[in-house]
């Protein structure tokens, strides 16, 4: 295919487009538009999963788009994809090589080709994904998309044709982080059906002094825009930035496609393979086929050679709060993707086969383009369960308003022994809180030694100051228990921060502190202690 029958070709978006779409019933997302990748069911449009003889008509619509139906949502059609969702260029399809949305002589990226190209030429408002290797991070790099990965397991992948069952994700392609956001919220929760669904509590980041992870060494293969464009993302982030060794994530990624979870897509297509190889497409036949090479020994080498890398990379978590990762090195011209197939999708992959693997969350967001016109994309990765955040900090990175605290997390102020480094902080961490930020109360409030090696902090009645404290972030769940074991005089109510922000906080029953030790002048618990 020349560059100029690129530009003038329709790009193949959809395998199949509703004409009439169903009324939108009411719910949160009513109205609003969306795709499903054609791996994913949808009751009555035919799943093809890329393979036209591999084609079925489901009854029931995938769990995750019952969801969205169920939330107002309209389902306007399936979309083309590498074929079996193996791949990350979107050149592996008989329905057509998908091109990308801002220059179609180059690749759209893959495996969820359509359902990208679907909202970044406006036809629809979200797109369904899916993400294995980076099938829902690269197409939304190459698209100027904002691109979720949920935490495996948090959407139900019931009705969804797999890729490696045990790592197969349903993501989310929108134009912003909210909307993202929006939709995989409506879409998560635990479904008995899925055998990998499963249950967690949010993991909160920081709102302020964010510790930013930077892979070293860090491999663009020439492309020197998208070096740049990684370094300007890094100064609009902020934070404090810190070196990792690369290494661990590069060999967990390798196992992906070059160890035995390969096996994992031919165990779950050996039966179409023996009855139908001439039926699929010649590359994904030869990676499909693949896998049929490693034995039960080779699986258990893996795993245990996954686990290895897994503990070694906990240690990033200690250092960093978020890493920070190109979305893709580079970006291929279709020509050179079809000249070679396999060496150039592995390049794709540098930067996302790992996530799954080492079960992290991840979302990709928009960062620039070259100068030639194409888009370039950053990813940030966090803990499992750490996907509200990541989505609030994508908002943040792309200037959007600011996203609402998350329901199942609750703030809570400290001022004594709870601090960071103080007797009690242990505590916080036991429950898994995040300390959000040390700042100030408003100027409302006495502080005072309760005489036991506890501060004590009550209303000034006009006659106060700004007092330090810390402010922690923990799951809901977790909050009564807290509360249960502070002793008298000592309970839980709502203070004002100097900056407006109400929290739940520690303050002291008034009639505790007659006759103690005023000690508001000193403006906290520290200062006072190291008088």
């Amino acid at each position: 295919m020349t560059n100029n029958d690129a530009r003038t070709e329709p790009n193949p978006v959809w395998i199949h487009r509703v004409s009439e779409a169903a009324p939108a019933r009411p719910g949160p997302l009513h109205g609003l538009r969306f795709a499903a990748k054609d791996n994913i069911d949808v009751a009555g449009m035919p799943t093809t999963a890329g393979c036209p003889a591999f084609a079925y008509l489901p009854e029931r619509s995938a769990t995750a788009v019952g969801k969205l139906l169920d939330a107002g949502a309209v389902c306007l059609g399936k979309t083309n994809l590498d074929q079996f969702a193996t791949g990350l260029s979107g050149a592996r399809s008989p329905y057509g090589s998908c091109r990308n949305a801002y220059n179609p002589a180059y690749i759209s990226g893959g495996s969820s080709s359509g359902s990208a190209l679907a909202v970044a030429q406006g036809e629809v408002d979200f797109a369904l994904g899916t993400d294995t290797a980076g099938s829902g991070r690269v197409p939304a790099a190459f698209n100027n998309l904002v691109g979720l990965k949920p935490t495996k397991g948090l959407v139900s992948t019931t009705g969804v044709v797999p890729a490696c069952r045990s790592l197969d994700c349903v993501s989310v392609f929108a134009r912003s982080a909210t909307q993202a956001l929006a939709v995989l919220e409506v879409m998560q929760g635990f479904d008995a059906t899925d055998p990998y669904s499963r249950r967690g509590e949010a993991v909160p980041l920081p709102s302020a002094g964010l510790r930013f992870a930077i892979p070293r060494p860090l491999e663009f293969y020439g492309d020197a825009d998208y070096a740049a464009l990684f370094d300007q993302a890094l100064d609009r982030l902020g934070g404090t930035r810190v070196a990792v060794d690369f290494a661990p994530f590069a060999a967990a990624q390798r196992l992906l496609y070059e160890g035995p979870w390969l096996a994992e897509r031919t165990a779950q297509l050996q039966p179409f393979l023996e009855a139908h190889a001439a039926d699929m497409h010649p590359v994904t036949r030869q990676v499909v086929a693949g896998g049929g090479r490693f034995s039960a020994v080779d699986a258990f080498r893996a795993q245990y050679r996954l686990a290895e890398l897994r503990r070694e990379t906990e240690k990033v978590w200690e250092a960093a709060d978020v890493l920070v990762v190109p979305s893709a090195p580079t970006i291929y011209t279709l020509q050179a993707m079809q000249a070679d197939p396999i060496e150039l999708n592995s390049r794709l992959g540098l930067y996302t086969n790992f996530v799954n693997l080492l079960d992290l969350a991840a979302i990709t967001v928009p960062a620039g383009f070259r100068a030639d016109g194409l888009p370039f994309g950053v990813t940030l990765i966090g803990p499992a369960f750490s996907d509200r955040a990541l989505a609030t900090l994508g908002a943040r990175f792309l200037g959007e308003p600011a996203i609402s605290p998350d329901p199942a997390l609750v703030r809570v102020a400290v001022v004594g022994a709870h601090l960071t480094g103080m007797p009690l902080n242990r505590q916080l961490t036991e429950r898994a809180a995040t300390l959000v930020r040390s700042c100030r109360t408003s100027a409302a409030y006495r502080f005072y030694d309760l005489g036991d090696g506890r501060p004590g902090m009550v209303r000034g009645d006009g006659h106060g100051a700004c007092i330090e404290v810390e402010v922690w972030e923990m799951p809901a769940s977790r909050f009564g228990s807290f509360v249960a074991g502070i002793p008298a005089p000592l309970g839980i109510g709502t203070l004002e921060l100097e900056d407006g922000e109400r929290v739940k906080g520690f303050v002291c029953e008034g009639h505790a502190v007659a006759g103690k030790k005023d000690i508001t002048a000193s403006g906290g618990w520290r200062n006072y202690l190291s008088k």
